[in-house]
């Protein structure tokens, strides 16, 4: 048998790479309905997009963003971004740029002659392996620098001290040099660093505000730290939001906690307001919430500071009413939302550590009710 050689078409069929396949590839044959179709479709896509990211600067805090620094730390950290992120460019711009170049200029012009083939280029070969390296080089540098300076101690001795608890699933936030502790929502002063010693009280979880800076991991049995100074410009009535990033159970989307950077001035006044004992419960109905809260199993779990309850596993409640948000940040604070958690947690929060205590409609609304005195 004898095999014979012909062109690659003459087995395959049509050449794919022939001027006709190509025009007809590129779209150049399109009709102009289709043309029309496509183009529509790309200025919808470029509309969403737009309106998405007007939307991030409208309001830039509601997408937990990283990219509109609000401390000196998300800074160093957005700042690094922008570093390696021109470096991206720059690698990109650069190999899109000679791939094209190579497609113009080495094109196949000649349909029986093929360009000249290249197997091997020592110098090509050790070009290429040395650009990478100094590329990574370059932003390791800058990487390295903001690990460490986030590392250090922090730079103002002056810096207030937080002791950060994470908890399935809610956040405990201790101000050991003021006396206060709270939940799930904390409080500093817009230009004054701020030190966190971070702790678990069970699981892993994650502590992260993107706007603050990044996230650091909360271990049981290890105490990790980070430091941040609240831009003065950062100071606002609405909260920058965050929640646990490191899955921790089953309730761990719904770990959320909330940042209010506050005035120095206000920052005192409510420090001064969280020091204060529990306010002594006035008239029948809030003095009958009460006697059922501190009367049963609840004082067991929880503080409410002046009364006889003095639990460490749950909330303080001492200021509970002051919060914007119970549960870990999913429901807003007012007597229906507390009623309905009181008289069944598992409904709002399948797989809460807070039990189901039997207590009946009316006696979780009178509890509440007492509970949304304590400001």
């Amino acid at each position: 048998m004898r095999l014979v050689r012909g062109p690659a078409h003459a087995i395959a069929g049509p050449n794919p790479w022939s001027p006709e396949a190509l025009v007809q590839c590129t779209g150049r044959s399109m009709t102009p309905r289709r043309r029309a179709l496509v183009r529509n479709a790309a200025l919808t896509l470029v509309l969403v997009l737009l309106a998405t990211g007007c939307n991030a600067l409208a309001d830039p805090r509601a997408p937990q963003s990283t990219v509109f620094p609000k401390s000196d730390w998300a800074a160093l950290i957005y700042d690094l971004y922008n570093k390696v992120f021109i470096m991206a460019v720059l690698v990109f711009v650069g190999v899109e740029g000679a791939l094209l170049l190579f497609i113009i200029r080495y094109r196949r012009t000649d349909e029986n002659r093929l360009p000249s083939q290249t197997h091997g280029n020592t110098r090509l070969e050790i070009l290429w392996t040395i650009l990478p390296a100094l590329v990574l080089f370059v932003i390791a540098i800058p990487s390295i620098q903001v690990i460490f300076a986030s590392e250090e101690v922090p730079p103002n001795v002056s810096a207030m001290y937080v002791r950060v608890i994470g908890h399935q699933w809610w956040w405990e936030f201790q101000y050991p040099e003021l006396g206060i502790s709270t939940a799930n929502e904390l409080h500093v002063p817009a230009g004054q660093t701020v030190r966190f010693d971070l702790q678990s009280a069970d699981v892993i979880h994650s502590f992260w505000f993107p706007f603050m800076g990044g996230k650091v991991d909360v271990v049981p049995m290890r105490v990790n730290h980070m430091w941040y100074t609240p831009d003065a410009s950062a100071a606002s009535a609405s909260p920058y939001l965050s929640q646990c990033v490191e899955f921790c159970g089953t309730e761990h989307a719904m770990m959320r906690n909330r940042l209010f950077v506050d005035t120095p001035e206000q920052f005192n006044a409510w420090a001064a307001l969280q020091r204060q004992d529990a306010q002594v419960p006035q008239g029948d109905d809030v003095q009958r919430g009460a006697g059922l809260l501190l009367g049963g199993q609840c004082r067991n779990c929880h503080t409410i500071k002046g009364t006889t309850a003095i639990g460490v596993i749950g909330p303080n409640l001492t200021h509970v009413g002051s919060r914007s948000t119970i549960v870990s940040g999913t429901l807003d604070t007012n007597v229906d939302n507390l009623a309905k958690w009181i008289h069944d947690p598992q409904s709002v929060k399948p797989g809460a550590k807070m039990p189901t205590l039997g207590f009946s409609e009316a006696d979780a609304r009178s509890m509440a009710v007492y509970l949304m005195t304590l400001k």
